[in-house]
């Protein structure tokens, strides 16, 4: 394993998952249609959820207005529950893009039609199982494949006299069963350019393992207040029917994630507060060995106030990773300077919604220890690499969104970097300052 790729195998896990991917699609008009409403009845906008739609999607998207195809058997109990409609959905994204200093490596000024194209099979499919399957192409790749995927089972009953609802959850990324839009799957920027600069560095739970696992696991909300869940994460790579030699940074044994939150109401204010987290040790390559073992422990908040006629939500999320790289560490001389690192993730965003309009504002960042082994200056790709050895990141990210109809979404999304890869100047030891990664995005998302 060269030590290009003994870096890419510690860093390429977390390599700007969260500022340059695609934004999730959490509002489906397959929802919509079975619960026969519109789709402010389960989102702010979409795709962020407000109660409706934190409810609809515990009780296993199962929820539904339509009467369908049913069944009883002598007891009473159902037997079957279809919709007359298929509950099926159609994404489609565009984006333009444009860095305050052209990348050497790219044309400026870059065009994604689509950006995204993405079918969904998302909706009721027994009295108490539902599903949200993502089958998506994407321009940056050149590919389909499944996206974002999910199946529960919910039911509810009653605990110490209070009710509770509970059930199963199979997904294929962590976070991506969380109800509320602080975590890293559906939290903020909802998209985001494909074709920017990302930088270095963000935590495993931030995007590393999503779309390569396969989880299951359980969870309930008690009393309307506290949320418990945990989920048992296992490699399950695209591209392969089992992980082999030549795979990459998989999962020995299984990974578990946790999820602890409780909300409240407040007069007309909401707020949660929660805790959520994953330990994975990993093989860098192949299935045995040594394993780089990393533990993330993370704390968030969502806190959401109408205000007249308008709606005011603001996320917090901040991650602290521990990282120790057994398997890619040797003496210093190659591969990672140190054997322990950390990483501190911050995130902050207010959304104000009036209207058809949608103004944001967030804050990111994200530091750690310094290691010229993994962050360092990459001559094949200047643009991506570290002089200083630091992944430290910092900025802020403004949005203003246009929606003519509930399914239809035309964002202006500014990113301006206060610091980039460990520095504001020369930071890639090629003269690129942090502000040249400035990245001017617009996006047309539609639904239906």
């Amino acid at each position: 394993m060269s030590f290009r790729r003994r870096q890419l195998a510690v860093a390429g896990l977390v390599i700007g998952a969260t500022l340059v991917a695609s934004g999730p699609a959490g509002a489906v008009p397959s929802f919509a249609r079975q619960m026969n409403t519109q789709c402010a009845t389960c989102h702010t906008r979409f795709p962020a959820l407000n109660a409706f739609g934190r409810a609809f999607k515990l009780n296993g998207y199962t929820q539904t207005a339509d009467p369908g195809i049913q069944a009883q058997d002598s007891a009473g109990n159902d037997t079957l529950s279809l919709s007359k409609l298929p509950p099926l959905g159609v994404m489609a994204q565009l984006g333009w893009t444009q860095l305050n200093q052209s990348n050497p490596n790219q044309q400026n000024d870059s065009v994604q039609f689509p950006q995204e194209f993405s079918i969904f099979l998302a909706g009721k499919l027994t009295p108490r199982i539902g599903a949200f399957v993502q089958y998506t192409y994407s321009q940056s790749a050149g590919a389909s494949e499944f996206d974002n995927t999910e199946f529960r089972f919910a039911d509810t009953g009653e605990l110490f006299g209070q009710t509770v609802t509970y059930g199963v959850t199979a997904n294929n990324s962590p976070t991506l069963e969380d109800l509320w839009n602080s975590t890293p799957v559906w939290g903020f920027p909802y998209t985001a350019t494909e074709s920017g600069v990302s930088p270095l560095a963000s935590a495993l739970i931030d995007g590393g393992l999503a779309q390569n696992v396969a989880g299951l696991g359980g969870y309930s909300l008690w009393s309307d207040h506290l949320y418990i869940g945990a989920t048992l994460y296992r490699s399950a790579q695209q591209g392969s029917s089992a992980p082999d030699f030549g795979s990459e940074n998989t999962i020995d044994k299984v990974a578990p994630y946790w999820r602890v939150a409780w909300q409240q109401q407040f007069g007309d204010n909401y707020l949660m507060v929660g805790t959520y987290g994953i330990h994975a040790e990993l093989y860098p390559e192949g299935f045995s060995g040594p394993t780089n073992n990393y533990t993330d422990i993370a704390g968030d908040f969502q806190f959401e106030r109408p205000i007249g006629k308008a709606q005011l939500t603001v996320h917090g999320t901040w991650i602290n990773e521990d990282q120790t790289l057994n398997a890619t560490y040797t003496d210093g001389t190659e591969g990672p300077s140190n054997r322990k690192n950390h990483l501190d993730t911050y995130r902050l965003d207010a959304q104000y919604a009036l209207g058809s309009w949608q103004y944001a504002l967030g804050y990111f960042a994200t530091d750690g220890s310094t290691d010229p082994g993994v962050f360092a200056v990459n001559p094949e790709d200047p643009v991506n690499g570290s002089a200083n050895g630091k992944p430290n990141t910092q900025g802020l990210l403004g949005a203003v969104t246009y929606y003519p109809w509930q399914n239809t979404a035309f964002t202006l999304q500014y990113t301006a970097y206060n610091k980039f890869n460990g520095g504001r100047s020369n930071y890639d030891g090629f003269g690129r300052s942090a502000s040249d990664n400035n990245t001017t995005y617009v996006n047309a998302w539609l639904m239906w």
